[in-house]
């Protein structure tokens, strides 16, 4: 007999926030989630320089670029991210 596998979709919806991402988690775990998806990208790659150049206001700063930059984890907090994880028995993963 085959199990449902759950997996809570996260995406950037931490708005940068790993404290919030923890939380989320926390929330996952508690609705029975075994695995919480985010979602990571390169915004160089993604998006052009006159695209990242233009002007939007955001808590993050004063253009595309910073507030696209303000959405996303670092490295550092992916490795929070995955202890934590690990702490609260629950699997992750990213989707770029």
């Amino acid at each position: 007999m085959k199990s449902t596998f759950i997996i809570a979709e996260i995406g950037i919806n931490h708005n940068g926030d790993i404290n919030l991402a923890k939380k989320m988690i926390d929330q996952c775990c508690i609705a029975g989630a075994n695995a919480v998806k985010f979602q990571k990208r390169d915004i160089e790659s993604v998006y052009s320089k006159d695209e990242l150049s233009k002007y939007r206001e955001s808590p993050y700063g004063k253009t595309f670029y910073d507030q696209k930059k303000g959405l996303e984890l670092d490295h550092e907090n992916y490795q929070e991210i995955d202890a934590y994880c690990k702490e609260r028995k629950i699997e992750w993963f990213a989707s770029a």
